[in-house]
């Protein structure tokens, strides 16, 4: 209970901005109150079999029951678990962090038992539409990142029902663009959890982004490269993960793996470019409502150690800090219910794709990656550091130029 008020306190204290004064423990603990508050309304419900009784289904249509609703509830699960399984790895323990994660580990337990078993009231759809390829593999992203606390402790039944959807899910067959790592990674997850997949989607994909890479960090999502973030919401963190699965069970591409895991950092660099003083950052291109998760790769890169030598664990943590609080100094991100609505900054739902829903959302969570990282990590323990953007607007003589990536 103390933990919670002390959460809530930082998350009132944090609306106005960064204080240079906050501490990494601090900064942690409003990673994890900001984590909780968006998790929150999706585990409890569909742990007790109510995701699709209760989770508004919000488009810019405006319909009271979108086609969205068919694809929306998989899009939650799956988008919130490759963000939050990260954070849930590293276990129950006596801490009241440690007792925090031991609770959404066992609500992220029960709703994956109600979304897989075809007699609950909210099981899930894996075979109408294409979308549920896409968010299988954000689910499959989760269950990579966090093999001992969500699939290791998955009851043996609930473990066949996850294999079972993901055959269904081989079935649907992805466009030629991003999707095609969608495919990709559930293969791979099969691979990691059976030892079997099959490896013709998987090769298929590399060889197209091998073609697709644009230069300096950017893979064009399909033959044209879109200014957008989608290098970071999608393309590099599931061609790493794809990449080192392949590398664990001895698939080959080692030359790709080691030349991606290059591109990864130099495109980690950049992101850390992007924020400036205040916590702000350009808004451009797709899916700009998917918020924080626009740094998907820059909070994997300090989770991975894949950080250039440019960039510091602490700079990171703060430039990160700094935008979560920024989005959230706006009021309207949350519903009254504590859902999140439509919106880059605030209730927005003009600036959202047809695509998007409330489900499509929670891929926000993605920012928190680099809680997977222990409190006793230096992302936590150094002390406030200015990120780029703050020192370059600052006159800091000490900031040095960038470079791109050459190869």
């Amino acid at each position: 209970m103390k933990y919670t008020i002390l959460i809530f306190t930082f998350l009132m204290s944090g609306v106005a901005g960064y204080s240079q004064t906050a501490t990494g423990q601090e900064d942690r603990m409003y990673w994890t109150g900001v984590l909780s508050r968006i998790a929150e309304p999706v585990l409890m419900n569909m742990s007790k079999g109510e995701l699709r009784k209760n989770m508004p289904v919000e488009t810019i249509s405006g319909e009271p029951n979108p086609s969205n609703a068919r694809t929306t509830h998989l899009e939650a699960l799956g988008r919130l678990l490759a963000g939050i399984a990260p954070w849930l790895e590293l276990g129950p323990d006596e801490t009241q962090e440690g007792q925090l994660r031991q609770k959404y580990i066992r609500l992220m337990i029960e709703s994956i038992q109600q979304g897989f078993d075809p007699g609950s009231p909210d099981y899930l759809n894996f075979t109408m539409t294409r979308q549920p390829l896409v968010d299988a593999a954000f689910f499959c992203q989760g269950l990579l990142r966090s093999p001992r606390q969500v699939w290791g402790n998955l009851p043996s039944r609930t473990r066949l029902d996850v294999l079972d959807a993901l055959q269904q899910i081989r079935t649907i067959k992805p466009v030629e663009s991003n999707w095609l790592l969608f495919s990709a990674m559930v293969e791979v997850t099969l691979l990691e959890l059976t030892g079997e997949c099959n490896m013709q989607p998987v090769e298929y994909a590399l060889r197209r982004f091998k073609e697709w890479y644009k230069g300096d960090a950017w893979y064009g999502d399909g033959p044209t490269l879109h200014m957008d973030y989608y290098n970071s919401f999608v393309i590099h963190p599931m061609l790493l993960d794809i990449l080192e699965i392949m590398q664990k069970h001895n698939k080959g591409e080692s030359a790709f793996y080691e030349k991606e895991q290059q591109r990864f950092s130099r495109y980690a660099e950049q992101q850390e470019r992007m924020i400036a003083s205040d916590g702000s950052y350009p808004v451009l291109g797709r899916s700009i409502a998917y918020r924080f998760g626009t740094f998907h790769v820059l909070s994997q890169a300090a989770l991975k150690d894949l950080l250039p030598a440019s960039v510091t664990q602490a700079q990171v943590r703060c430039a990160l800090t700094a935008v979560i609080k920024k989005h959230l100094s706006v009021q309207g991100n949350f519903d009254s219910q504590g859902w999140l609505t439509l919106g880059f900054a605030g209730h927005q739902p003009q600036i959202t794709e047809r695509y998007i829903s409330t489900g499509s959302l929670y891929v926000c969570t993605t920012v928190f990656t680099a809680l997977g990282l222990p409190a006793t990590h230096p992302f936590w323990t150094a002390p406030y550091t200015e990120w780029t953007g703050k020192k370059i607007w600052s006159g800091n003589p000490d900031v040095k130029l960038d470079k791109a990536l050459k190869e």
